[in-house]
């Protein structure tokens, strides 16, 4: 075998070229920090001891919660015609998804405002064309009797 590669790990010559070095969130696929988040978690003092797998899991766990946010919050900032997502669009994304509403639960966001919400009792009842008051608390039958129904689903 003269001049042609032999067996082994190294390259032409033996010469063993240094790899360039690979992050563990590229080695997760996740586009977050796993090594900050690693850091983090040993500077916070959560525990005494941390396994490798832990801030990969957490990064992971992040990074999808704010790509939901985020694509929610931008449907809202949509629905509104904007193209900037703002606090209000993230409120509206949050309380209107039910998962997120229930984690966030106890979580004020800065400008957010509120969810608009108009009682039933202070709208006031609806007419039909001859002038009569739909009742939603009209028995069957009482709505023989006036003309009325209950479910105005009907028209």
């Amino acid at each position: 075998m003269a001049g042609g590669a032999k067996g082994g790990k190294g390259g032409i010559g033996g010469s063993n070229p240094k790899k360039a070095p690979v992050s563990r969130s590229t080695k997760a696929g996740i586009t977050f920090p796993v090594g900050r988040i690693q850091r983090y978690l040993r500077k916070g003092r959560y525990a005494d001891r941390i396994g490798a797998g832990a801030a990969v899991y957490l990064t992971a766990v992040l990074e999808y919660l704010v790509s939901e946010i985020v694509e929610l919050s931008g449907n809202a900032a949509q629905d509104n015609k904007k193209k900037r997502i703002i606090p209000r669009h993230i409120q509206l994304a949050v309380r209107n998804d039910e998962e997120l509403n229930r984690l966030f639960k106890d979580v004020t966001i800065a400008s957010g405002g509120v969810l608009p919400n108009i009682h039933s009792s202070l709208i006031p009842p609806k007419k039909n064309k001859k002038g009569q008051v739909y009742a939603s608390t009209v028995t069957t039958n009482e709505e023989d009797e006036l003309g009325v129904y209950a479910d105005a689903n009907q028209y």
